[in-house]
């Protein structure tokens, strides 16, 4: 097998396991709304999600785990998606502050950074921001 089909097939496995997690998010509070539902189907096309694969996450008991990308752009890109679903509804409650924090423990953030990231996500997120201002506003505590 080539090398590049290696890393197509990990990068597949990759988008299906945020899939989940984003999915996951949008239905910890029990049920998936029509909001939430149409930032479900946008990351589905955007993550190449096919019909199959979006009914088998969507079962209860189904477990992906999350795979931390190795760059940090990319984790915080992940990062920012879930944010995204979390606020399809325009608020956070705290089953999601407790997943999400999950996340991104998961996702390779440290219990302190998790709690800063989230703090200021949540601040950001109650505004409306691109990815490229929330990439920003994250680097620029770093310098």
């Amino acid at each position: 097998m080539p090398i590049k089909d290696l890393y197509d097939h990990s990068e597949r496995r990759n988008n299906l396991a945020h899939f989940a997690a984003i999915a996951s998010l949008a239905a910890v509070d029990g049920e998936i709304n029509p909001r939430e539902q149409k930032v479900i189907d946008k990351f589905a096309v955007k993550l190449d999600i096919t019909g199959e694969e979006i009914k088998e996450v969507m079962k209860k008991g189904n477990k992906y785990p999350i795979e931390a990308p190795y760059e940090s752009e990319k984790r915080l890109e992940r990062l920012f998606d879930l944010f995204k679903i979390i606020f399809a509804d325009a608020q956070i409650d705290e089953d999601e502050v407790r997943l999400i924090k999950k996340y991104a423990l998961a996702l390779g953030y440290s219990s302190s950074k998790a709690d800063e990231v989230i703090r200021k996500s949540i601040i950001l997120f109650r505004g409306k921001f691109d990815f490229e201002d929330y990439k920003y506003m994250m680097e620029r505590e770093r310098d």
